[in-house]
């Protein structure tokens, strides 16, 4: 799954996969084969590129109520950095970012149960624009603005993967 990770004013995208049995981090698209093992709660032995580091993770304060932040003890110094799930803006309705236009993708695999616009509708912020059922719960996502749906990329019962675009957006502009 991807995540956003923020230390002060730079973003990074990073993602961890697990295939039988190994572990990798993908960080800004590049892939690097890791093993973490916990030492005890809050310390992880971490093996990446032939170098171990010690790692102390301590939950902190998020200003971001969809970011969980952290900081963390190395060899080094401390840092402290926010791990966002890009999946909760989604659910809660901000997939295309609050008033802009934009493309709603999917933040997990999923079938498409019921789409409740059409291309060229006008919607309203926070009208729902489609139901996905994933992990055997049906999740509703709503227009982040009012705009217009300028594309459907999904139909009833197709199926998506993480990231596929499901309806595209055109917000209304409003009069200065």
């Amino acid at each position: 799954m991807k995540r956003t990770l923020t230390f002060g004013k730079d973003q990074h995208e990073v993602e961890f996969l697990r295939q039988d049995g190994a572990m990798t981090l993908v960080w800004e698209g590049e892939a690097h084969p890791i093993d973490i093992l916990q030492v005890e709660p809050g310390c992880y032995s971490i093996l990446m590129n032939g170098r171990s580091v010690e790692v102390l993770l301590d939950p902190a304060k998020s200003q971001d109520p969809d970011s969980h932040a952290y900081r963390v003890l190395v060899y080094d110094g401390v840092y402290e950095f926010a791990l966002a799930d890009p999946r909760r803006a989604l659910l809660a309705g901000g997939g295309v970012g609050a008033g802009a236009g934009g493309t709603l993708t999917s933040p997990m695999p999923g079938k498409v149960v019921k789409i409740l616009v059409a291309a060229g509708e006008a919607v309203q912020e926070g009208q729902t624009l489609l139901i996905l059922e994933a992990m055997k719960m049906q999740n509703e996502y709503k227009s982040p603005s009012a705009g217009t749906v300028a594309k459907l990329y999904v139909q009833e019962g197709s199926t998506v993967e993480t990231a596929s675009p499901m309806v595209e957006l055109t917000t209304i502009q409003q009069p200065a």
